[in-house]
C-alpha cells in the first residue's frame, strides 16, 4: 500500500490502486483493459457507484503493466516480446498488400505470456483479405474490434500461426478502410505511437537484439 504523501488526493491514490491491480490481472492473466478495470475497481471499493474520475486510463495501467513486468517477469517477458515481435513480422510482411501495422502490448512492449498478435490493416475490401487467408488455407473465424477512433465494430479476423517446437500464436487481423489511416500515425505530444508498420517492428526487433548482445 502507497503513503498517503505519494499523491495529492484521495482520488488520485484510489486511482493508482485500481490501476496497479489492473495490470496485476493484465500482466497475470492476460485479461483485457476494460475488463481489468472494472474488476480491480470492484476489487477495491466493493458495490459502491464508482465516479469517473477515480477510474485509471489505458496509458496510466499500461505503465503499471511495465512495472509489474519489470518486477515479476524480467527474466522472462523480454524474450516472450521478442519473440511475439519476430513471429508478427512476417506475418506484415505477407500482408503488406493490406498496409498492416501491429498495435496492442506486443507493439507497445508489454507483451506477456497470455499476449496475443494484434494487426490493423487499410484496405478498401475487407474481402480480400478473406481471400487471401483462404488461398493460404489459413482458417479463420470473424470477430470484431472496437473502431480506434469511433469504436463502431470492425471486422476481425482470428486464427493460429503455427510454430516449429512450440505452440502456435494467436493473431487478429482487424480490416478498416483505407481512410482511416489518416492522421491516425500522429502520436500526441508525450505519447508513444499506437501503431507501427513493419519497419518500425524490425527496429525495435534490431535494438532488442542489440542489448542482448550488450
Amino acid at each position: 500500500m502507497w503513503a498517503m504523501s505519494e499523491f495529492t488526493s484521495p482520488t488520485e491514490q484510489l486511482r493508482a490502486e485500481i490501476a496497479a491491480a489492473a495490470a496485476r490481472m493484465i500482466a497475470e492473466d492476460g485479461a483485457d483493459y476494460g475488463s481489468a478495470k472494472r474488476k480491480a475497481a470492484r476489487q477495491i471499493l466493493g458495490n459502491q457507484k464508482v465516479r469517473g474520475e477515480i477510474m485509471p486510463d489505458n496509458e496510466q495501467i499500461e505503465e503499471e503493466v511495465r512495472l509489474y513486468n519489470e518486477l515479476f517477469f524480467a527474466d522472462t517477458q523480454p524474450l516472450r516480446l521478442l519473440h511475439l515481435r519476430r513471429v508478427a513480422l512476417p506475418l506484415m510482411q505477407d500482408l503488406q498488400a493490406y498496409r498492416p501495422y501491429i498495435t496492442g502490448a506486443v507493439w507497445n512492449g508489454t507483451a506477456g505470456e497470455h499476449s496475443d498478435i494484434h494487426l490493423q490493416l487499410f484496405t478498401p475490401s475487407a474481402k480480400d483479405v478473406e481471400i487471401f487467408l483462404l488461398n493460404k488455407n489459413v482458417n479463420f473465424e470473424v470477430g470484431e474490434t472496437p473502431h480506434f477512433r469511433t469504436g463502431q465494430p470492425v471486422e476481425t479476423l482470428s486464427f493460429l500461426l503455427p510454430q516449429r517446437g512450440a505452440d502456435p500464436e494467436l493473431a487478429h487481423l482487424a480490416v478498416y478502410d483505407e481512410d482511416d489511416l489518416r492522421g491516425s500515425l500522429r502520436a500526441a505530444p508525450g505519447k508513444r505511437p499506437e501503431r507501427g508498420d513493419a519497419q518500425a517492428l524490425t527496429e525495435l526487433i534490431d535494438a532488442s537484439l542489440k542489448k542482448e548482445e550488450d
